[in-house]
């Protein structure tokens, strides 16, 4: 079953078309990697999936609602979770209040409630607690809830952006570059996250520029240049596929 359809999206800043009528689908509980050359287009194509950029033509389709004009607030609570090629925490705060506010998305109290301290916003605030710390279990991140995220090494950093759109309580996850600036190790661990993660009937996409990691854990792979898909298939096809080799290693004239 389809959970993400991309129709001919197309994207341009300026004079650059960055995404060149861009269609593809992801089957619910898969694995995609979006890969390509350094300025493909593939992060703006995640931008479009999220509601962070409008395309200026194309139709995106999640879990049956179209989204392509849809806030970043609200796609979240559709069940379309993200984390960036940029860690983006909020390094002040501890790592238990960094999930905490992932999981805000799903609370229904107000202002009111929240300053008077009513009965039912106490209760959301406990299963709010007890979901954010199942999450760092999760990740393996539980015994540092106190820490300071900014505070973290930058392998934990990365786990604790993948709590924090877990306790958005998602459907499909969108990762941009888990593994960039991860040791062996760390990336190892991470492969193993994913896995756990897709157990959970959470269908994943990602940007991964590490193509033996890529090989490893995606189950489909889409290919773009130059904003345009050039392959898209199964890992063992799209590595003997020449186009994607000519885009990576170039040719001899």
């Amino acid at each position: 079953m389809i959970i993400l359809s991309l129709k001919t999206l197309v994207k341009s800043f300026g004079g650059l078309v960055a995404v060149a009528g861009v269609s593809f689908d992801v089957e619910r509980g898969d694995v995609v990697g979006l890969i390509g050359p350094n300025g493909a287009g593939k992060t703006t194509v995640f931008n479009l999936i999220t509601g962070a950029l409008r395309p200026d033509g194309g139709d995106i389709f999640f879990d049956g609602h179209r989204i392509d004009r849809g806030k970043p607030h609200q796609i979240v609570k559709l069940g379309l979770a993200r984390t960036f090629q940029t860690i983006r925490l909020f390094a002040g705060m501890s790592v238990l209040e960094n999930v905490l506010s992932g999981y805000h998305c799903r609370m229904g109290s107000g202002i009111v409630s929240s300053l008077l301290r009513l009965p039912h916003q106490r209760r959301e605030e406990r299963v709010a607690l007890t979901r954010a710390m199942e999450e760092l279990e999760f990740v393996g991140l539980a015994d540092v809830w106190r820490a300071k995220a900014g505070g973290l090494p930058y392998g934990d950093q990365r786990r604790l952006e993948i709590a924090r759109a877990l306790a958005t309580e998602p459907k499909f996850m969108v990762l941009d570059e888990p593994a960039g600036g991860m040791n062996d190790q760390e990336t190892y661990e991470l492969r193993g996250l994913i896995g756990r993660i897709r157990k959970r009937d959470i269908t994943i996409m990602l940007i991964e520029h590490d193509i033996g990691f890529v090989m490893k854990v995606c189950s489909k792979l889409v290919v773009i240049e130059n904003g345009a898909i050039i392959a898209e298939g199964v890992p063992e096809e799209i590595q003997r596929d020449p186009k994607v080799i000519e885009a990576y290693l170039g040719v001899d004239d």
